[in-house]
């Protein structure tokens, strides 16, 4: 490492012994190889770099192409890392995004750490283990087995693959950071509304290498970025990790919801005197989300809602996402009108709950128990590591206001006692970690059950049922018999389509395949509609992604033909089907009768769609926007009305024109944030 980066890693490590803890990114200059028949720890290789290296950044998939493609092993990591003398009261954390699946980690051939789980962030204290120079190893294991999770036995069979690639790596950012003689090392935010009053709370959890009198200083700010609320106390901290909660009332709230996604921030600072040790900043929403009645009420207002899946897959990152791929992703999925997503079986990246927190998306975060058997839901190591997992899930998202509830598997053995216990201890669990929010399951077997009692989706605070009539679950008409019986079977729970859509492999060829898609959606969306007690509907799934199951006669490996787009994000006709469905109105423009060839005016009728439909939000806060456009699509002249709910009605003649000129009309309908919701276009006759 030269002069100058020494430098201002030192101006860095000053600045963090002075205030607020300093993140230094790690993701460039790593070195990596595969074991490959080599014992890497009997090697020496914690200690020393191997032959054999090549160099890569992070965020890093080894099996995403090239000659790893197919390895299932350990891959190995190393970086040099040399630092400025640090203060003898620092604490220095090093920090995963995500390593999947199982890693170990060493400093200088110390092993300081290891983990088991392929989503979640983790982080161990170095401050002892550090030098001025110094060598960082990873090695992280990739394979699945019968009690990983995700891992073999989909239904009880062994060597069965989960439906996704497995990729290794260090898949997301690591990063150091450097605190002060304290640390805040989490904050939990959780809040009680009554009409334009709320009760915020905090709990913190604080840590220190030494008993330490600090004083806690805690400011909220509102979305405008004023301060709104302040609490300040004496705390004595022991060594090690210390619990510490507070409540602070806030007045005249502005509350989030799914087109107003208000966004408030609480900072919390540990002091000593006038010196901060250190601080932390973390955002959280205003809102209520109740379920009554078998519906689904945020603030208040009862809301039906759809969206669609994803999995954290692409040709060019992989697992290892670049921002670029995720913010291009999401803001699609955005513009299909999705207010709701699961989001996929595992936990989808920070980006992802950050972007969902500020578009006004509702996220049912899920962990990868995915077609697990009663022999593995009735093993104790097993719900070990889901309890595990669960509680890694809730501490990284549980402050952020767009996670509505959480998921404990996946088309798993519901239906076993095993299952059934396995969920009253998932759900034991999560809620004595976060008791406001709903517990749920996703299970494709509920209309074969004889009684309600014999899965435990009758423990779950609302039904997710994944349905794929007209591919596995039987013939297309057998859908709405399916619904009834479950409606039968679970007369007071509220239900939410978590997975329907067309696997490609039940057809021809992708184009058969993507017609037969289209031509479902279109059926079945009305049939969910019609069932009062369904709350939501999610397509299962954006793009094709990479699997080792399910594809096409004599194919071993590819990408699973399933999306509304294809690996490259290039758009199928199923795309533009299912966009026309999650309009949130009906939108008709027309011509008048013309005059000499051309229009003499137009009409607009715009009709927000209601309760009885799906998807249905209130329009509150929209404008409907309409341009006359000529030559080159230039706009003549243009309107707007404003929409709140009630059906709109424009109706505006055309100021004269030669019959020669181009003529068109634009309408638009955009949501509070200016962005399209909707539009149509009709050119002259």
């Amino acid at each position: 490492m030269n002069k100058r980066c020494l430098f201002l890693l030192a101006t860095l490590f000053l600045a963090a012994t002075a205030g607020a803890a300093t993140r230094i990114d790690l993701d460039r200059d790593w070195s990596f190889r595969v074991e490959a028949g080599v014992d890497g720890v009997a090697a020496g290789w914690p200690a020393a770099l191997p032959t054999g290296i090549a160099a890569v950044d992070l965020p890093h998939s080894w099996n995403r192409a090239g000659p790893d493609y197919e390895y299932l092993g350990v891959g190995w990591y190393f970086r040099r890392l040399d630092l400025p003398k640090l203060p003898a009261d620092a604490i220095v954390q090093l920090h995963f995004g995500a390593a999947f699946y199982q890693s170990r980690v060493w400093i200088n051939g110390v092993e300081v750490g290891r983990h088991e789980g392929g989503y979640s962030e983790h982080s161990f204290d170095i401050s002892s283990k550090l030098r001025e120079r110094n060598l960082l190893v990873v090695a992280v294991d990739n394979r699945p087995g019968m009690y990983t999770i995700p891992g073999f036995g989909a239904r009880g069979a062994p060597d069965a693959w989960y439906d996704w690639w497995a990729y290794g790596g260090l898949v997301r950012d690591v990063w150091i950071s450097v605190h002060g003689p304290a640390r805040v090392a989490n904050q939990f935010i959780r809040s009680t509304l009554k009409g334009t009053q709320a009760s915020v709370s905090n709990r913190l959890r604080l840590s220190t290498h030494e008993r330490r009198r600090v004083t806690l200083r805690a400011t909220v700010t509102a979305p405008g970025g004023e301060a709104v609320a302040s609490h300040t106390q004496q705390l004595d901290l022991k060594a090690g990790d210390n619990e510490v909660a507070f409540t602070v009332p806030l007045t005249n709230i502005q509350r989030w919801d799914l087109d107003h996604p208000n966004l408030y921030r609480m900072t919390v600072e540990l002091l000593d005197k006038e010196r901060v040790l250190d601080s932390a900043s973390d955002g959280f929403g205003l809102r209520d989300l109740e379920i009554r009645d078998r519906h689904l009420l945020l603030n208040g207002q009862r809301v039906r809602l759809t969206g669609m899946t994803r999995h954290t897959d692409s040709p060019w990152d992989g697992l290892a996402e670049s921002a670029g791929t995720l913010r291009h992703d999401w803001e699609d999925m955005k513009s299909l009108n999705m207010t709701l997503t699961r989001p996929v079986h595992y936990s989808p990246g920070p980006g992802a709950a950050d972007f969902a927190d500020h578009r006004g998306i509702l996220l049912i975060p899920e962990i990868p128990v995915w077609q697990a058997s009663e022999g593995q839901l009735s093993n104790p190591q097993y719900l070990e590591l889901a309890k595990q997992e669960m509680r890694e899930l809730i501490e990284q998202y549980g402050n952020h206001p767009s996670v509505f509830a959480w998921s404990v598997f996946n088309e798993s053995a519901a239906g076993s006692p095993a299952g059934i216990s396995f969920f009253s201890a998932l759900r034991e669990f999560i809620k004595g970690l976060d008791p406001q929010r709903p517990v749920t399951l996703a299970d494709d077997n509920l209309p074969k059950l004889a009684r309600a009692q014999e899965s435990a989706a009758n423990d779950a605070d609302f039904l997710m049922m994944n349905q794929y009539f007209g591919a596995w679950h039987g013939p297309r008409e057998a859908l709405g018999p399916a619904l009834d019986k479950v409606n039968r079977l679970f007369p007071d729970k509220m239900v939410i389509i978590s997975e329907f859509g067309f696997p490609g492999i039940f057809a021809k060829n992708p184009t058969e395949a993507d017609a037969t898609r289209v031509s479902i959606l279109r059926e079945q969306m009305p049939l969910l509609a019609q069932r009062d007690w369904i709350a939501g509907a999610i397509l299962w799934c954006y793009q094709d992604y990479k699997s080792r199951r399910y594809f096409w006669p004599g194919q071993e490996q590819g990408y699973l033909e399933h999306g509304i787009v294809d690996p490259d994000r290039q758009r199928k006709p199923s795309y533009f089907g299912w966009r026309e469905l999650n309009e949130p109105a009906h939108l008709q423009i027309a011509w008048k009768s013309t005059r000499e060839g051309m229009p003499s005016g137009f009409t607009v009728e715009l009709t927000p769609k209601g309760a009885t439909e799906l998807p249905y939000i209130p329009l509150r806060g929209y404008r409907l926007i309409w341009q006359l456009v000529g030559t080159e699509r230039r706009a003549f002249d243009s309107g707007d009305a404003a929409v709140n709910e009630a059906p709109v009605s424009i109706s505006r003649p055309v100021p004269a024109r030669k019959p020669e000129e181009p003529l068109g009309l634009v309408v638009k309908l955009l949501r509070p944030d200016g962005t399209l919701a909707m539009e149509r276009a009709l050119a002259a006759p």
